[in-house]
């Protein structure tokens, strides 16, 4: 059963206000991910996926990575509004976290700003920041979503969640 949503303050968001299907949206916020004990990317350029239900899913551009960090892996997943994932292990500083990255390189009509950019599960790095803010894993880590403190829930993706 769903908890009750939490009405949005000044300055939060709902994620029970974001659309189905999807939307991605630019923004100039600082990004910045740390893993294996360094700073691994740094961007003003990500883009933020806002589906209901779940918190935002950053997308920082590739080339905003170390180089290295980012080793293409087999497999790819199907997301039913953004077309077949594909994944990377993110790996540094002796660190590694197998899928830790994922990217749609050849999204549907719509999505075309992740096809060059690629999100990181925030549960599997030393931290990850929005604007200087350390944000917390989605749970789950199904989704990937990071959660600010101007971003209120109930979020999709822990256990007993399913079926909401």
């Amino acid at each position: 059963m769903r908890s009750k949503r939490v009405t949005p303050g000044p300055g939060q968001e709902s994620v029970w206000d974001y659309p189905r299907p999807p939307r991605v949206e630019r923004t100039s916020a600082i990004i910045e991910v740390r893993f294996g004990g360094q700073l691994i990317a740094r961007t003003d350029r990500a883009v933020r996926v806002l589906e209901t239900s779940h918190p935002p899913v950053y997308y920082l551009p590739i080339g905003d990575f170390a180089p290295g960090v980012l080793v293409p892996v087999e497999g790819t997943t199907h997301c039913e509004f953004k077309g077949a994932a594909g994944y990377f292990d993110v790996v540094t500083g002796g660190a590694s976290s197998p899928r830790g990255a994922w990217t749609y390189p050849t999204p549907v009509r719509g999505y075309e700003d992740l096809s060059t950019r690629a999100a990181i599960y925030p549960s599997q790095m030393d931290a990850c920041t929005v604007d200087g803010e350390t944000v917390q894993a989605q749970e789950g880590d199904f989704y990937g979503g990071w959660i600010t403190a101007s971003i209120v829930g109930p979020f999709k993706g822990g256990a007993g969640t399913w079926g909401w």
